[in-house]
């Protein structure tokens, strides 16, 4: 049950091209935008369709599959686990993010 302490999984689509980030030191990170998407029945019966935005970053091997393999509208599975994180912006505002860090993604759809 330990691996199941902080365990994210998603299926989603892209919302834009993988963002590949190298470092001075030659590692790579990759950047994520996923859309998922629920449906459910307002008060009113109406159909309702809510999209939800994850940010995802991975690295290592992972950065290779993706900026070769994966672009903007590309459906993905997606297992990681939830990272939260705050920093100040330029105008000293704290700000805090939510990022689900990969250990691993399934290329889904058509190739």
């Amino acid at each position: 049950m330990n691996n199941l302490r902080n365990k994210v999984q998603l299926i989603g689509h892209l919302g834009a091209d993988p963002e590949i980030k190298v470092f001075d030191s030659g590692k790579k990170m990759v950047k994520l935008s996923l859309a998922t998407s629920d449906n459910f029945k307002n008060a009113n019966g109406e159909k309702v369709e809510q999209t939800h935005w994850h940010n995802i970053i991975g690295w290592g091997k992972s950065v290779d599959i993706a900026e070769k393999y994966l672009k903007k509208g590309s459906e993905i599975a997606v297992d990681g686990k939830i990272q939260y994180r705050s920093y100040e912006d330029k105008n000293g505002e704290k700000k805090y993010i939510t990022e689900i860090m990969l250990n691993d993604f399934l290329m889904l759809g058509k190739k």
